[in-house]
């Protein structure tokens, strides 16, 4: 009986030690690195200034002409639309490199010319936006 009653609380305990190990791997593998880049995008898009060359989430490119509190208004090409856009709106600051970079990529896709997005090992990219 004392046995029975030893293996349970065994399983038990080997239970919540893998709980903690699985919690642990959440928030060092997703969380962490989710943070770490909205404060990255957050500073980015506090930095922008007039005259930035940005490119939106839908993939409109422009150039700052106006900046508000939460907004700004881009100016698209040689037509001179002006289209205004929550801040939120912005990918990346043009002529930045935006980079997750893995070991395999800095090393085999050192001379990729700008603008090439790479998948390297299947997992992690090498983006360089176009100067």
């Amino acid at each position: 009986m004392t046995t029975i009653l030893a293996t349970a609380a065994s399983s038990t305990t080997t239970m919540v030690v893998y709980l903690i190990v699985m919690a642990a791997m959440l928030i060092f593998l997703f969380y962490l690195p989710n943070k770490r880049q909205a404060k990255r995008d957050n500073e980015m898009r506090n930095s922008l200034e007039i005259g930035d060359e940005v490119t939106t989430t839908g993939g409109i490119v422009g150039r700052v002409v106006a900046l508000k509190d939460d907004t700004f208004v881009l100016e698209t090409g040689s037509d001179r639309v002006r289209i205004r856009f929550r801040k939120s709106a912005i990918c990346g600051k043009a002529g930045a490199e935006r980079k997750i970079i893995c070991k395999a990529a800095k090393t085999k896709h050192k001379k990729t010319p700008p603008g090439i997005l790479i998948q390297c090992a299947g997992r992690c990219f090498l983006w360089m936006e176009k100067p």
